[in-house]
């Protein structure tokens, strides 16, 4: 999980952890990149802005994510989205845009979608 804001990440990895997903959470696009060239990942779930400016943090580590780890899902999920922005999100690599607010059951469901279709 990436997004610059706690209550969120303490939220979404609370419920996901019920799932029995092992989940890191980051707040800055620095700490993912790095989380993403030390380990493998299913899934990445972010937000486009990550610093309360424009939102290109969350377009660029789109792009960062796809290039380094081609097999990882990437969810974005943000209230910032539009049209345009969702469209070079999935030009860019996302596998799925999800506005908030979103339940967190449909991001388990969505998850769980996209993770058993890079299974098989």
């Amino acid at each position: 999980m990436v997004d610059d804001e706690q209550t969120i990440l303490f939220a979404m990895r609370e419920y996901l952890k019920a799932f029995d997903y092992q989940v890191d959470c980051v707040t800055e696009r620095e700490q993912a990149q790095r989380s993403i060239e030390q380990g493998a990942y299913q899934a990445v779930v972010l937000d486009l802005r990550l610093t309360g400016m424009d939102g290109k943090e969350g377009l660029e580590m789109v792009s960062f994510i796809r290039e380094r780890s081609p097999s990882t899902r990437i969810v974005v999920l943000t209230a910032y989205g539009s049209p345009e922005v969702e469209t070079e999100a999935m030009i860019r690599g996302a596998d799925l845009f999800l506005h908030k607010p979103t339940r967190m059951q449909e991001v388990n469901e969505k998850l769980l979608s996209l993770i058993a279709r890079t299974r098989s």
